[in-house]
């Protein structure tokens, strides 16, 4: 019961992680709205910061040319009280979105000049101390009224004539309420423009990463409609972006594969459905003629000798395809070892002696090379090619075996016969499992058609490969090819 609950949370677990999960739609969106909103509000603080330093240098300067203007008028004309009362007045009446307000002491502390309700925007005491006549003047002191109306305060002394000792002090103040509205609007204006630009981005997102996504869905209903019965459908992408026609490729590559290994699965289950019938039909069939009537000893003897026969080759069958099934998994490990190819082929001649000699056939084996591979599964190799090299070659003929050291450190082996060879169709498909040569599928020997198929595991195990070459009437020629020690 525990493990039956402990499936059901982890598949209900996995269904509501799979629900919860975000699309690459929506991350697209998201990434893409996020990157358009840091570059507005980056691109939107800057010309923020540029607009506000233009205006406070601008302020700055303003306030610098009055200070100026007034010491110039003290320092060039002394006795024209006019002309200074006139300043002062003057430029207190410019304009109407902003204003300077001037104020000017004498040496003994007085009011002299000051701009028409001065006294009511700013009183003395909040202006900064004030610069010396040597000095030029600088940065403002911002201050904001009772009202909230800001501006910006500065003070500095001016010398009165050329050589006279006295100095006056002026005051000037400077109306910024029109840069700070100003400043007001804008941070309004980009705040909208910052709501705009995401809605526009996200919904720009959307669109951007559906569009892009559609050869996905492509892939993805290509997919839903593969099965095991449908293997024949392809995408083939046309005019897709690189990385997504590069998928399509692979997803196709995969059909391909999928369809050739159902088709060999297939083909595989019928040969072995044919193979496996034979011989359980000749026991059914001994069986049932043993069984018809009482019989003598002998004849038992020789039901049961047959019967054994049977038996021998559904079990050399279930060897070869339980190798077969080892050597196409990733568990099966091979020992290479430095073998003594000629020393190794002998000995396998040795094995086959009495049957070559039962069929007339010779067998030569030369060459001298060194090889790495497993002793064990060598000599299985030779053994196979072999047994079909004796079982095709007609009596007084030769079977060859040989073995050369390559130029690149390759060992070669080569297994030649004079038999009667192989029609050229037949070449390519020599290596599948339970092929024979014969269309009618007539077993003329022994053999469970699996040979070939375990020398070409064995040669893969090995790193190597195996040829085959072949022309009717003239026999044929298997030639393995065993890798260095790397």
């Amino acid at each position: 019961m525990s493990s039956k609950t402990g499936e059901k949370k982890n598949r209900s677990g996995s269904k509501s992680s799979s629900r919860c999960s975000v699309s690459i739609t929506g991350r697209l969106t998201l990434l893409y709205t996020l990157t358009a909103l840091g570059m507005l509000l980056i691109s939107a603080v800057f010309l923020y910061w540029v607009l506000v330093s233009n205006l406070r240098r601008e302020e700055h300067r303003i306030l610098a040319e009055e200070i100026q203007e007034l010491r110039i008028i003290l320092r060039e004309s002394p006795d024209r009280h006019g002309t200074l009362e006139q300043e002062v007045k003057w430029e207190g009446g410019f304009g109407k979105l902003r204003r300077n307000f001037t104020r000017i002491f004498d040496s003994g502390g007085e009011t002299l000049f000051e701009t028409p309700g001065m006294d009511k925007v700013v009183a003395p005491s909040q202006f900064p101390p004030p610069i010396e006549t040597t000095e030029n003047p600088g940065k403002g002191m911002k201050w904001r009224s009772d009202g909230g109306r800001p501006y910006f305060l500065m003070a500095a002394w001016g010398k009165l004539g050329h050589s006279g000792g006295k100095q006056w002090l002026l005051q000037v103040a400077l109306d910024v309420s029109h840069e700070e509205a100003l400043l007001a609007k804008y941070r309004r204006m980009v705040i909208v423009v910052l709501l705009l630009g995401t809605l526009f981005s996200a919904g720009a997102g959307i669109a951007v990463a559906r569009r892009g996504m559609k050869p996905l869905e492509e892939i993805t209903r290509a997919a839903q409609r593969t099965s095991i019965t449908r293997l024949h459908g392809r995408i083939t992408p046309t005019r897709w972006p690189r990385e997504l026609a590069a998928l399509a490729t692979a997803f196709d590559d995969m059909l391909n594969r999928l369809e050739d290994s159902f088709t060999r699965l297939s083909q595989f289950s019928a040969d072995l459905a044919h193979e496996l019938r034979t011989p359980i039909n000749n026991l059914i069939g001994e069986s049932e003629v043993a069984l018809s009537r009482n019989r003598t000893p002998d004849e038992y003897r020789q039901i049961l000798g047959s019967s054994l026969e049977e038996y021998a080759r559904l079990s050399r069958m279930a060897e070869s395809l339980l190798f077969l099934a080892r050597a196409e998994s990733t568990e099966m490990r091979i020992e290479r070892s430095p073998l003594d190819g000629l020393q190794e082929m002998e000995a396998v001649q040795e094995f086959y002696d009495a049957v070559a000699e039962e069929e007339g056939v010779g067998i030569l084996c030369q060459g001298d090379a060194q090889l790495w591979a497993d002793s064990i599964l060598f000599r299985q190799t030779l053994s196979n090619l072999l047994s079909n090299a004796l079982r095709y070659t007609p009596r007084n003929g030769q079977v060859l075996l040989s073995i050369k050291q390559m130029e690149d450190k390759w060992a070669e082996v080569t297994v030649s016969d004079s038999g009667s060879g192989i029609d050229p169709e037949h070449l390519p498909r020599l290596f599948d499992r339970f092929y024979h040569v014969d269309p009618a599928r007539s077993r003329k020997t022994s053999g469970t058609g699996l040979g070939l198929a375990i020398v070409r595991s064995i040669m893969g195990l090995h790193g190597g490969t195996v040829t085959i070459q072949s022309e009717p009437g003239k026999g044929t020629t298997v030639t393995l090819r065993f890798p260095p020690l790397s």
